[in-house]
């Protein structure tokens, strides 16, 4: 096969190609397919990854219907179909037949390990208010990557110079909120220390998108802390954070949210400065009151309520360890915001009416707000349960419940919210 000199700037053709709906083959599933999921989904790209193991982000992406995932090898013949592939596997062999493969089919192909040996390679990329920027760079992808950040924060009103190498490098851990989903909702401090960042240590709920920003030399540690399921243990997340920062290694742990908010993250602090580490927390936009909002749903409204209450769903009501009194949540005639609350969401409408909260209270639950995926499910107390499992609602969802919930001007169009 003969070799493709893709990675030089003066032989690329840097183009635009519309996925949406066209298959695309990624063969791995590690930390470097990872980082590319995000965009790829956010195109709207049929993903089929084919991998012998995953990391927990990309099994949750499958589970939740944002991608297709077969754990197996590879085999000839798995990009049958494909319009764009990608090899991102630690073996070079592999990689290689993923390329020879696409080759015999006409199917452009990056290969992540050696991007000159890719009929195709991936830009540093960023979006800006409907503008797409893309920069290659002769395979220097710390060049290309600072350029893109560079003209992404001038286009911003952000001073060029700031990203200069010459700035100071900060030092420590950041714990960073990622906001609830949507990339352009982290705030502005938070997506500049990332650019920053030799190590990013995630959670399945931070923007996965912007993962696809940091550059190749960045090492993702992927967190997981999937609902139910995988999750990296917080002592070893802890013990990592101290690691790489002692290594002389800037750190940011990405969380989704705000980091103070069912997020853990003073545990992390705690740990980070009994180690002597510095740590700077960045607030992020949390879940709670952005995703209502999303939906058209105003957690407080005047006249209508005075308070609203955060709780989390990730005990249930009556539990040894619950600290949350549902009785008292159940006499408050404000808005009730419920995180990590859709697997026991019968439990936690039953002690609601238990303790006097009228049965045709409204509630809505929103999957996966702020994203393109955003699904609105409309129910009243007493027939929110069955309206979650008819719908088959998954995590990350909240729900809101109160008069607020019975609200539905969809901000963007302006009409009242579909149902779900």
């Amino acid at each position: 096969m003969p070799v493709s000199a893709a990675a030089e700037d003066e032989t690329s053709y840097l183009v635009g190609l519309d996925l949406r709906g066209r298959r695309v083959v990624i063969v791995g599933g590690g930390s470097v397919a990872q980082r590319r999921l995000g965009l790829l989904v956010a195109s709207g790209a049929d993903v089929h990854v084919v991998a012998r193991a995953a990391t927990p982000v990309v099994e949750s992406m499958a589970t939740k219907g944002r991608i297709s995932l077969d754990l197996r090898d590879y085999r000839d013949g798995d990009l049958a179909g494909a319009w764009y592939a990608m090899a991102c596997t630690d073996e070079p062999e592999t990689n290689a037949a993923v390329v020879a493969e696409a080759e015999r089919n006409r199917i452009f192909c990056v290969r992540a390990d050696n991007a000159r040996h890719g009929s195709a390679v991936t830009p540093a990329t960023a979006r800006y208010e409907g503008l797409t920027v893309g920069v290659l760079a002769g395979g220097d992808h710390r060049r290309s990557a600072a350029v893109r950040t560079s003209i992404r924060d001038a286009l911003a009103g952000a001073a060029v110079a700031e990203f200069a190498e010459t700035a100071p490098k900060p030092v420590g851990v950041a714990l960073v909120g990622g906001g609830p989903g949507d990339p352009d909702l982290i705030t502005v401090r938070g997506r500049r220390l990332l650019t920053r960042a030799d190590v990013v240590v995630a959670d399945h709920l931070a923007p996965q998108e912007l993962l696809a920003e940091l550059d190749s030399h960045v090492e993702v540690i992927d967190a997981a802390k999937l609902p139910y399921g995988r999750a990296m243990a917080q002592q070893v997340i802890n013990e990592t954070l101290i690691d790489r920062a002692k290594a002389g290694k800037f750190v940011v742990r990405l969380k989704g949210g705000d980091p103070y908010v069912f997020g853990r993250g003073y545990e992390e602090l705690e740990a980070c400065t009994a180690a002597g580490i510095p740590v700077t927390v960045v607030p992020g936009i949390t879940s709670a009151i952005s995703v209502p909002s999303a939906a058209g749903i105003p957690v407080t409204h005047r006249g209508v309520t005075h308070e609203f209450v955060v709780a989390s769903g990730h005990v249930a009501p009556g539990h040894p360890d619950s600290l949350t009194d549902w009785d008292a949540l159940a006499k408050l005639r404000g808005t009730l915001v419920l995180l990590m609350a859709v697997e026991r969401i019968e439990q936690f409408a039953d002690a609601l009416i238990a303790g006097g909260r009228p049965t045709d209270t409204p509630v809505v639950v929103v999957q996966e707000g702020t994203l393109s995926s955003q699904r609105v499910v409309r129910a009243d107390l007493s027939t929110v349960a069955q309206r979650v499992r008819d719908e088959a609602v998954r995590p990350p969802a909240i729900v809101v419940i109160g008069p607020v919930a019975g609200f539905g001007l969809d901000p963007r169009t302006g009409s009242d919210s579909d149902g779900g």
